[in-house]
């Protein structure tokens, strides 16, 4: 689970780990139940996957939601639940299953972990009132999120379009022949646009609106935060550039690799303090 950020809401004084896991959010299980009884988290996780109604939710969910879900293994649990004699703990259920509903960290700070559909029915069977207590804070932690999220995005998106000027003045002063057009100004700003479209996106912004025309904008406005603040980067680079006059082809190739490195680095690195929740 190398892949997961961290956040914590508070619900009626208990904390509840909440993470970002594959693009998903998971919400602790143990923490949920450590409301009800702190001693016996554990033996509440199992009881519940003990019910037949349990068994069931969990196992809609995953076909929903995981192709690689085991039916037949699922089937054995579904007759099994309620008896007496059954028993299940959420490692068994995954390793069994291939479910990805239900996460097991183990270690200190670990616990069980479910995805907030899961999640939200286990706090259910715990206490209807702490559900929805549970629901409305997981609410405010996504909210607060988005905004943060926002931001930064906006601010990025503000680096990259003052870039375009530094950008604009090298491609005036470098690349456009004197008394040129308008509209052969213009070609030669679209075709300098792309070099930085290339670059990072991969494609061009025409190739872009084909593929994608149901969209508004262009390719930039749909872009994530790692990529406006690549994108900010290889803009100055560029204009550094064409004022040492490489050929477009040469600052494309030098773009291209820089970009790699830079959305390799982003990508891959734990996400600054102010963006996290």
């Amino acid at each position: 689970m190398s892949d997961t950020r961290k956040a914590t809401v508070s619900v009626k004084g208990t904390e509840v780990t909440v993470l970002a896991h594959r693009e998903q959010d998971y919400i602790s299980l143990t923490d949920i139940a450590r409301h009800k009884n702190a001693g016996l988290t554990d033996d509440l996780i199992r009881n519940w996957l003990r019910n037949r109604n349990t068994i069931e939710f969990l196992g809609i969910w995953e076909r929903l939601n995981n192709p690689a879900f085991n039916p037949v293994e699922f089937d054995g649990f579904r007759k099994s639940a309620g008896l007496n004699s059954f028993a299940l703990t959420p490692r068994q259920w995954i390793e069994k299953t291939g479910a990805v509903g239900i996460l097991s960290k183990p270690g200190r700070y670990g616990g069980t972990f479910a995805h907030k559909d899961i999640a939200f029915e286990f706090a259910a069977w715990i206490s209807v009132e702490f559900k929805l207590f549970l629901i409305k804070e997981f609410q405010r932690l996504k909210e607060n999120e988005n905004q943060r999220l926002s931001l930064a995005w906006n601010l990025n998106r503000t680096l990259s379009k003052r870039n375009d000027r530094i950008h604009t003045d090298a491609i005036q002063a470098h690349l456009i022949p004197a008394e040129v057009s308008a509209a052969q100004a213009a070609i030669t700003y679209a075709s300098e646009a792309d070099v930085l479209n290339v670059a990072l996106f991969g494609r061009t912004a025409k190739e872009w609106r084909e593929s994608n025309p149901g969209k508004k904008g262009n390719m930039r406005d749909y872009a994530t935060v790692e990529q406006l603040l690549v994108l900010a980067n290889i803009e100055g680079m560029n204009a550094e550039l064409i004022h040492m006059s490489l050929l477009q082809g040469e600052r494309l190739r030098r773009l291209n690799g820089i970009a790699i490195r830079q959305m390799k680095i982003l990508t891959t690195s734990p996400a600054p303090k102010q963006l996290k929740g």
